[in-house]
């Protein structure tokens, strides 16, 4: 057999798929035994065969090897579990003889890697939702317009599905929806009441003698910290950003960082430095994410907690930390060298069984609600009570260096805050270069 060009195939095989979908709830007669069958029901086994005829028909089509590049984070829980997905993955067409490599890029860093050099990135990767914009914008992703095994708008949580779809369509398959940050704590040293606010947390910390923190030099973390103090900051057409955190409030919220952060129990580290501190047994609670979560729950044993994001002090008020919510998506490389089987095999990295394994391997939260179900842990029940006070992450590039300074200035206690938040505001604002 000629082999024919896979995402001709593609779309071919998926036009099938599409017209089986059609349903109406008519009872027709079975003429041969006078049961009756809905349409619906009919319509259901047609997909069904519709499936099966698209990936035999792939596999048809296939000669020679199958080679196929996948990105995801370079922790060791996501490489493993990926290595054993791929492997499933090739069992299941055994009639097809794949080249499946897995490189080690983060979801943070994969839209540069990718922009760097369309045609020489992975064919299938793992990326974070705030790079759908820039990533469709580039005709780096192809886009979902139809699928072999499984509808992802219809099996995934409803906010996954509209941070993957741009103009009304959608470019990437859901993966994780606990792309978040909340607070890991030792409950032997620390009650409920302890860590409910940052000022009754960081005055037991000193009298336990422990270290609290979280990383402040890190835009993605202090804006937490603004958000829930009711500044703003939001995203224009162009990918250019506004900000109000130089207000009157914002000043009263740089006021309470510098406050938190001047503690001899507070520490402002990076997760690295964090999980050192950790296993040396110095620190009692941080803020950080799901993707720690074994390494916390190792280290405080029967003491493992979390929950939300303390409240801290602003002009005497109480007041609830925001924070931002992100997900995770698997995309495919529109320059992709076998499009049809990358599409597929992002399926199946993306249906119920797998996040089901990726959630219990990696302690994520899984986009499918099904799978997500299934997982009973701490870090998602805080995650969950977090996501009242989160934000979806959208956000222009010229973010995050300012973001970053004014962080560092403010740990680092500076005189003339009023200075350090007009000059933070004016480089987050500033216009994108064409």
């Amino acid at each position: 057999m000629k082999k024919k060009v896979l995402s001709v195939l593609l779309a071919t095989s998926m036009v099938v798929s599409l017209a089986a979908c059609g349903s109406k709830e008519e009872t027709t007669d079975n003429a041969a035994g006078g049961s009756t069958a809905t349409a619906t029901e009919t319509a259901d086994a047609a997909d069904t065969t519709s499936a099966d005829d698209a990936i035999a028909n792939l596999i048809a089509a296939t000669e020679g090897t199958v080679d196929i590049q996948l990105w995801c984070s370079e922790l060791e829980s996501y490489q493993t579990v990926m290595k054993e997905l791929t492997d499933k993955f090739q069992e299941q067409y055994s009639d097809v003889d794949f080249n499946i490599t897995i490189g080690a890029v983060s979801e943070q860093e994969a839209k540069d890697k990718v922009l760097e050099d369309i045609d020489a990135a992975a064919d299938v990767f793992v990326f974070a939702d705030d790079q759908v914009n820039d990533l469709v914008n580039a005709g780096a992703l192809q886009e979902v317009a139809a699928t072999y095994t499984y509808d992802p708008a219809e099996t995934n949580s409803e906010a996954t599905v509209a941070a993957a779809t741009k103009d009304g369509k959608l470019y990437a398959y859901p993966l994780t929806a606990s792309n978040g940050y909340f607070l890991y704590y030792d409950s032997n040293i620390f009650s409920e009441e302890d860590v409910a606010s940052w000022e009754a947390l960081e005055a037991k910390a000193e009298e336990a003698g422990t270290k609290v923190g979280m990383n402040i030099a890190d835009g993605w973390y202090v804006y937490g910290f603004f958000a829930g103090a009711g500044c703003t900051l939001s995203m224009n057409e162009d990918n250019s950003n506004e900000c109000d955190w130089n207000n009157e409030t914002g000043l009263a919220v740089a006021e309470s960082i510098e406050n938190i952060a001047s503690s001899p129990a507070f520490v402002s580290v990076e997760d690295k430095d964090a999980i050192t501190m950790l296993t040396d047994g110095t620190l009692g609670a941080y803020v950080s994410g799901t993707w720690n979560a074994t390494s916390f729950q190792d280290q405080y044993g029967d003491g493992y907690a979390a929950c939300k994001l303390p409240t801290f002090d602003v002009n005497g008020t109480a007041t609830q930390m925001g924070s931002y919510a992100g997900y995770k998506f698997v995309g495919v490389n529109s320059h992709a060298k076998n499009v049809g089987w990358s599409m597929l095999l992002a399926e199946y990295l993306t249906n119920e069984e797998s996040q089901l394994e990726i959630g219990l391997a990696t302690a994520e939260g899984p986009a499918n609600l099904a799978a997500a179900s299934q997982i009973d842990s701490p870090a998602l029940a805080a995650l969950a009570a977090q996501s009242a006070y989160a934000d979806q992450q959208l956000v222009g590039s010229n973010y995050w260096d300012p973001a970053k300074a004014l962080g560092q200035n403010l740990v680092d206690g500076a005189a003339d805050l009023q200075k350090v938040l007009d000059d933070a505001v004016a480089g987050i604002t500033q216009p994108v270069a064409e």
